[in-house]
């Protein structure tokens, strides 16, 4: 199925791609990226100018569909791009970018700030608060064990408490929405702080018996806990299932898939999981669904690729 879908125009010729971005980026009439300006913005034409050059009837700028996005001033055909994307959008643990490399016949740097670059556009602003109207939502932390060292050296360190690893939050809304975030510390104060930016005070909430919630819990319609230290995992609609199996998912992504994250990154492939989960199949979602909200998310943002210190960073 996947290959019948890459099988169609968009993704294998450049300016059937820029029309298809251009009807999804421009469904009620040409923007101007400049000056913002809709209106009777015209193509310009000639042996000169590389197809799909606009110019703006009030600010007198030229531009193309990609001004203004993650794919601006990209040397990979705008087909290349869409496969990238849909090839992302429809991997429910992800890809990597050697995968993205041997499939799209561009270079491994290449293949990994193209994800990087989609894992941006797949990254948006929270809409409303979860929980509002008394939904249930289950909160969690779960550790990911990110270290370079050897396995010996890892074995140390997990002995030692864990230092090399890194903390996330997750909030799931049963029947909705995930929010993951990447903290610096697991306490009662950070974790106040996520739920209280982003968790309805209506919301019913669940969690473990961890002490981090028992204070901040009673801001809420109700606070249920299951203890899973006593081998209690489901007491009637009390249980922390949910937000589990997300957990599952993620790191499945992370070991099976990246295997190494660096932690300067880690934040935006929890956003790239957090994405797919929240337009899933059982929301009515399509892997087609997906791929062009991803490509509706590439306006306004621009990703610069760099070194520091000898390390990939942007």
């Amino acid at each position: 199925m996947a290959e019948a879908i890459l099988n169609q125009p968009q993704f294998q010729d450049a300016d059937k791609a820029r029309e298809y971005l251009e009807a999804l980026r421009w469904a009620n009439g040409v923007v101007c990226p400049h000056c913002g300006s809709l209106g009777a913005h015209y193509k310009l034409q000639g042996k000169s100018t590389r197809p799909g050059v606009y110019k703006c009837v009030d600010c007198s700028d030229q531009f193309t569909v990609t001004v203004g996005t993650v794919f601006e001033r990209s040397k990979i055909a705008l087909n290349i791009w869409l496969q990238a994307v849909h090839l992302m959008c429809a991997s429910k643990k992800g890809i990597s970018a050697k995968q993205l490399e041997r499939m799209l016949g561009v270079t491994y740097k290449t293949a990994w700030f193209m994800s990087h670059r989609i894992r941006e556009a797949m990254t948006s602003s929270p809409d409303g608060l979860l929980g509002s109207g008394g939904g249930t939502v289950e909160v969690d932390e779960t550790y990911w064990g990110n270290n370079k060292r050897s396995k010996i050296g890892k074995l140390y360190a997990d002995l030692r408490g864990g230092a090399a690893k890194e903390k996330i939050v997750s909030l799931v809304q049963r029947e909705g929405h995930v929010r993951t975030f990447h903290v610096q510390n697991v306490t009662a104060k950070t974790l106040k702080t996520v739920m209280d930016k982003h968790l309805s005070k209506e919301a019913n909430l669940m969690t473990d018996e961890s002490p981090i919630y028992k204070k901040s819990g009673k801001e809420y319609n109700s606070h249920q806990t299951v203890n899973h230290g006593r081998g209690e995992y489901v007491r009637g609609d009390a249980y922390s299932n949910t937000v589990e199996g997300y957990f599952s998912i993620l790191k499945r992504g992370l070991i099976g898939t990246f295997h190494h994250v660096g932690e300067q990154h880690l934040q935006r492939y929890c956003n790239e999981f957090d994405f797919r989960y929240n337009s899933r199949t059982a929301l009515g979602y399509s892997d087609s669904d997906r791929t062009n909200m991803a490509l509706k998310g590439i306006v306004g943002k621009r990703l610069m690729y760099r070194r520091l210190d000898g390390q990939q960073a942007i």
